[in-house]
C-alpha cells in the first residue's frame, strides 16, 4: 500500500531509498557502473537516459555498491536539505574508495551544474562531474579518469532533449513509465534554481515522444507520465510542415496510441494551464483527470516577490475551470512554500483560506530554503524566523490533512476503474493500484493480473488511500 497523499516535511523524505539499476555483466563491459537518483521525477528518468547511455558504450550495472567500478549519484539542488543529504551520503563512501582507490565517485545533475568544480574542491572523494545537458559526454568523461584526474563538464545546452535515446527503465514496476517530453525552464520564480541548473526551456520532437509511448505500450506498459518543468508551455514546430504543436495537441495524440494507454502529466504551471488543454483532458477518458498545479503561496504581495506570474484571483479562476471541464472529481495537488521572505501572519491565513477554497486532494509542503544564486537570494532577506515557518508549515500539513481525508471520503460508494500495479505493501493477499485521479485503492485480490484494469468499489479510507473491493 502507498501513503501518496500526506506530505513530506522536508526533501530528505523523498531522498531515503537509494534508486539504483537493475543488474547486468556481460561480457567485454568496461565497468561497473551503480546509479543512485535523488529528488524529482525528471532526475528519476535522467537516470534512466544516463544508463542506456553507458550501455551503449560497453559498460554493464550493477545493484551492489561494493561491486561497482563506478558510482554516479544523481543529484537535486532544489533546497538546502537535499545537497545535505548528498554530501552526507558521499562521506558513506570513504571506506569504499579506500577499499579501492580506483573506484569513481561522480556527481550528476542538478547539485553538479549549480556548484561545478567547487564540488570537486570541496568533496575529494569526487572524481567527476556532469550537469543535466552533459550526459552524452560521460563515456568521455570517465575515460579521462585516471592517475588521480578529475573531469567535469557542465555545460548547458539550448537544443539537447534527448530525444533519440531509449531509455533504460530502472524506477518502474512495468506498468508506469516516465518520459520526458522537454527540458529547462524559463520561468524565473524568484525562489527557484531550476532555470540556473538546467538552463532553457527547449521541446523534444512529437515523432520521439509518440515512438516512445508505442514502445512502451508494446512492452506491456499501461500509463505514461509526460514530464517537464512546464508542460503547458510544451511547443514544437514541425520542419516539414510548420505545424506547430502545442500541449494540448501532444497529449491528444499521445492518448491516440491506444485507448488502454493512460496519460498522466506534471507539471502545470497556473500561467500556461489552458482551457484547451482541459478540454483536450475532457475528450479522452485515458487522459487522466488529475492536474499538479503548484500555488506556491495564497497571497498576491507573495506571489509577486515570488515572480510567480498570476494571482490569486488567477489560480482560482483555474481551480473553477478545471472544476467545470473535468468535473468535481478531478485530482488537484499542490505545491506550497511557507515562510518565503517577509511573509507575515495576515500573508499565512491568506494561504490557509486558499487552500480551504480549493480542498486539495494532496499537496507537497516545504519551509522556504534561501538558495544561492537566486533572485530571492540576491534581493530579499530569508527574515522569518525557523520556528515561525515550521509553525506555520505544520499548520499548512495538518488543514491538507484534513482535506485529503474530505476528499477520499467523497469516493466511499463509488466504482472506480483503477489500473492494477502490483502488490499491497503491507499484504501480499492484496493489490493496490490508482485511479484515473490519482488515488491509491488497495483491494483483496482476485483473478486480476498486474498491469490490467479492474473495477473497485470504494468502502473505506483513510487520508491517504481508498480501500475497495472488486467488482
Amino acid at each position: 500500500m502507498q501513503e501518496l497523499n500526506i506530505i513530506a516535511k522536508s526533501i530528505e523524505e523523498n531522498l531515503d531509498v537509494p534508486r539504483i539499476s537493475s543488474e547486468t555483466n556481460e561480457p567485454g563491459f568496461l565497468g561497473k557502473v551503480y546509479i543512485e537518483s535523488y529528488g524529482c521525477q525528471m532526475n528519476f528518468a535522467d537516470s534512466e537516459v544516463v544508463t542506456s547511455i553507458l550501455i551503449n558504450k560497453g559498460y554493464g550495472t550493477t545493484s551492489n555498491i561494493q561491486d561497482a567500478d563506478t558510482i554516479l549519484l544523481n543529484t537535486c539542488a532544489i533546497r538546502e536539505n537535499a545537497e545535505q543529504k548528498i554530501r552526507h551520503r558521499l562521506q558513506t563512501f570513504k571506506a569504499l574508495k579506500t577499499k579501492n582507490p580506483k573506484v569513481t565517485i561522480g556527481i550528476l545533475g542538478c547539485m553538479a551544474e549549480r556548484l561545478k568544480t567547487q564540488l570537486i574542491e570541496e568533496e575529494k572523494l569526487v572524481d567527476l562531474v556532469a550537469g543535466p545537458d552533459s550526459y552524452r559526454d560521460l563515456p568521455n568523461l570517465l575515460d579521462q579518469i585516471e592517475n588521480g584526474q578529475k573531469a567535469i563538464n557542465v555545460f548547458l545546452s539550448k537544443e539537447e532533449t534527448y530525444g533519440d535515446i531509449e531509455p533504460v527503465r530502472l524506477h518502474t514496476n512495468g506498468v508506469s513509465a516516465f518520459v520526458s517530453i522537454m527540458r529547462g525552464c524559463d520561468n524565473m520564480c524568484s525562489f527557484c534554481v531550476v532555470p540556473f541548473t538546467r538552463g532553457r526551456e527547449r521541446s523534444r520532437d512529437v515523432a520521439s515522444i509518440l515512438n516512445e509511448c508505442e514502445h512502451l505500450f508494446e512492452q506491456g506498459y499501461r500509463e505514461v507520465n509526460l514530464l517537464g518543468q512546464n508542460v503547458d508551455s510544451y511547443r514544437w514546430i514541425d520542419p516539414a510542415t510548420k505545424e506547430i504543436i502545442t500541449f494540448d495537441k501532444l497529449i491528444q495524440l499521445t492518448a491516440q496510441i491506444n485507448p488502454d494507454l493512460r496519460i498522466r502529466f506534471s507539471t502545470s504551471h497556473p500561467k500556461d494551464i489552458t482551457n484547451e488543454v482541459l478540454h483536450a483532458m475532457a475528450a479522452y477518458p485515458n487522459i487522466c483527470k488529475n492536474i499538479h498545479l503548484p500555488a506556491q503561496s495564497g497571497s498576491n504581495r507573495i506571489l509577486e516577490l515570488m515572480n510567480r506570474t498570476y494571482s490569486r484571483e488567477w489560480y482560482l479562476d483555474r481551480i473553477s475551470a478545471i472544476r467545470e471541464i473535468l468535473g468535481p472529481e478531478c485530482g488537484i495537488s499542490h505545491d506550497i512554500i511557507a515562510g518565503f521572505c517577509t511573509e507575515t501572519d495576515e500573508d499565512h491565513r491568506d494561504t490557509l483560506d486558499l487552500l480551504d477554497s480549493v480542498v486539495f486532494d494532496f499537496g507537497y509542503m516545504f519551509t522556504y530554503s534561501e538558495r544561492p544564486g537566486t533572485p530571492a537570494a540576491k534581493k530579499l532577506r530569508d527574515d522569518v524566523p525557523d520556528h515561525i515557518k515550521s509553525k506555520r508549515l505544520q499548520e499548512i500539513i495538518d488543514l491538507q490533512r484534513k482535506h485529503s481525508g474530505i476528499r477520499n471520503d467523497q469516493m466511499i460508494g463509488k466504482i472506480q476503474r483503477v489500473l492494477v500495479e502490483g502488490n499491497s505493501k503491507k499484504s501480499d493477499q492484496h493489490h493496490f493500484g490508482k485511479t484515473d485521479n490519482n488515488k491509491v485503492v488497495v483491494f483483496k485480490k482476485g483473478s486480476e493480473t498486474i498491469g490490467s484494469y479492474v473495477d473497485v468499489k470504494i468502502t473505506s479510507c483513510t487520508t491517504g488511500t481508498l480501500l475497495g473491493q472488486l467488482i
